[in-house]
């Protein structure tokens, strides 16, 4: 009896230890997740640029841009339903956008 508890105690000390990732995995997780954060700064950013360089955004202070995975959420108040739909038309148009969810409300609407 005191063979097989002293089994069940070594197994069970030891499922943590395979359950734990090494060093290598959380690093390389680490470098994943700044990686697809880096690119996601840089998609907001050059949808921000789109939308400032787009004659008649000059409500972009307005326009909030988000991204995820090439995902862009646009969020925020504009003055018109041209408006809306021009801002995404242009982000849209942005290279390693997959997917444009707008969000943006009409002023008054």
């Amino acid at each position: 009896m005191n063979r097989f508890a002293f089994v069940i105690c070594a197994a069970l000390v030891a499922v943590p230890a395979f359950a734990q990732k090494t060093n290598d995995q959380a690093t390389e997780e680490g470098r994943e997740k700044n990686t697809q954060y880096a690119k996601d700064s840089s998609l907001t950013s050059k949808v921000h640029t789109a939308l400032a360089n787009d004659v008649g955004l000059n409500t972009l202070k307005n326009i909030n841009v988000d991204s995820d995975k090439g995902v862009v959420t646009l969020k925020g108040v504009v003055g018109d339903q041209h408006t809306k739909q021009r801002a995404e038309e242009v982000a849209k148009r942005v290279g390693g956008v997959s997917r444009v969810k707008n969000e943006l409300k009409v002023k008054g609407g």
